[in-house]
C-alpha cells in the first residue's frame, strides 16, 4: 500500500521505521512544525522528521491539518492509508476521507481505556498491572473509533512513563505493521469499542506534577513515576523548587514532608529519594544533595 505517515515524538519512530521495512510504500511523512528546544529554546525538527529525512522520504509540516495547501498535497500523494502515531493535531473530516482506508492509529492504551493525550501516565498514576496498544480507525471523536488490533503488556512495579512508553512503542510498531498488512488483505473487521470502561487521559500539567506528602506513600510513589521523565514530579525545600526522580516506599515512619536520612515522610510509610534536581542545578542523586545541606531538625519539604 501507498501510505503517508502522521507522527512527531520519539515514541512514534519506531513505528516509522517498522513500516519503510514493511512490504508497504512509505510515501511521504507528516510531523509537527520545529519547535523550540533545550535552554537555548532553537528550532528543532520532530524526531520523526529526523528519522524520516535520513531515509529520503518526503515530510509535510503543515501548522495545522486543516491548512488547504496540506490537503491539496495530501490528495496528489493519494495514499491508500494513513498510520498516525501520537502526531500531536486533530486530523478534520475531510482529511481522514482522503485515504480509501481510512486513518489508522496507534494508540498506547487498551481502549476505551485511557483516551486522550497521556495514556501511559494515567496507567501508571491508576496502579494498572496491564496496560497495551490499540490500532484503531480514526475518526473526528477523540480516539472512539473502532477496533482493529490488541497487544498488551505487562506494568512493571518500578515503570516509570518513560520505561513503559518505550516497550509499548516497540510492541506496537509490529502491532500497526501487522495490522497495515490485515487491512490490505482484507483479513480485519474493525469493531466498535464497548460502551463500558471509557476512562480519559488528560495532559498533566507541571501543576498536578507537584508531589502532596500528605498522600500515601503508594499515591507518591505512583505520581513520581507517572510523571518521569515528564513534566517532572516537583516540590518544594527551602522556597526552591526541586524536581524528583523514582523514589522507594519503605516500612519507616515519618511526619508528611519531613526529611530525614534520605527518607521523606508520608501520611502512610516514608519514602526514599533517589535522583533530585535542584533549581538552577543538574541531576545528582538525593545523597549527594542531602550532604551539602545541613540540615535542621524537622525540615521538611512543602
Amino acid at each position: 500500500m501507498r501510505l503517508v505517515f502522521a507522527g512527531t515524538p520519539t515514541a512514534a519512530v519506531p513505528s516509522l521505521e517498522a513500516l519503510l521495512a514493511s512490504r508497504h510504500d512509505v510515501v511521504a511523512v507528516v510531523t509537527r512544525p520545529d519547535a523550540p528546544a533545550g535552554r537555548g529554546r532553537t528550532l528543532r525538527p520532530s524526531p520523526v522528521r529526523e528519522c524520516a529525512e535520513a531515509a529520503g522520504v518526503q515530510v509535510l509540516t503543515p501548522v495545522h491539518p486543516r491548512d488547504e495547501d496540506f490537503q491539496a498535497a495530501l490528495r496528489e500523494l493519494a495514499p491508500d492509508c494513513c498510520p498516525v502515531v501520537a502526531y500531536g493535531a486533530l486530523v478534520p473530516q475531510p482529511v481522514l476521507d482522503v485515504p480509501r482506508l481510512g486513518w489508522v492509529n496507534l494508540h498506547f492504551s487498551l481502549l476505551p481505556a485511557w483516551r486522550g493525550a497521556a495514556p501511559v501516565q494515567h496507567a501508571l498514576l491508576a496502579g494498572d498491572e496491564v496496560t497495551g496498544a490499540t490500532t484503531f480507525l480514526l475518526e473526528a471523536g477523540m480516539d472512539t473509533g473502532p477496533v482493529l488490533g490488541v497487544t498488551t503488556e505487562e506494568v512493571r512495579p518500578t515503570d516509570t512513563s518513560g520505561d513503559l512508553l518505550e516497550r509499548l512503542a516497540q510492541a506496537g510498531a509490529g502491532l500497526l505493521v501487522a495490522t497495515l498488512d490485515g487491512l490490505e488483505d482484507g483479513a480485519l473487521v474493525a469493531v466498535p469499542q464497548p460502551a463500558d470502561g471509557v476512562s480519559l487521559a488528560s495532559k498533566i500539567t507541571v501543576e498536578q506534577a507537584r508531589v502532596d506528602w500528605t498522600a500515601p506513600a503508594l499515591r507518591v510513589d505512583r505520581l513520581v513515576r507517572a510523571c518521569t521523565p515528564a513534566p517532572g514530579a516537583w516540590s518544594t525545600f527551602r522556597d526552591k523548587r526541586v524536581k524528583l526522580g523514582p523514589v522507594a516506599v519503605t516500612e519507616e515512619l515519618l511526619p508528611p514532608g519531613e526529611v530525614r536520612d534520605g527518607l521523606v515522610g508520608t501520611a502512610t510509610s516514608a519514602v526514599r529519594l533517589g535522583g533530585v534536581r535542584p533549581e538552577g542545578k543538574g541531576a545528582m542523586p538525593a545523597v549527594d544533595w542531602l550532604r551539602g545541606l545541613r540540615l535542621e531538625p524537622s525540615e521538611r519539604f512543602l
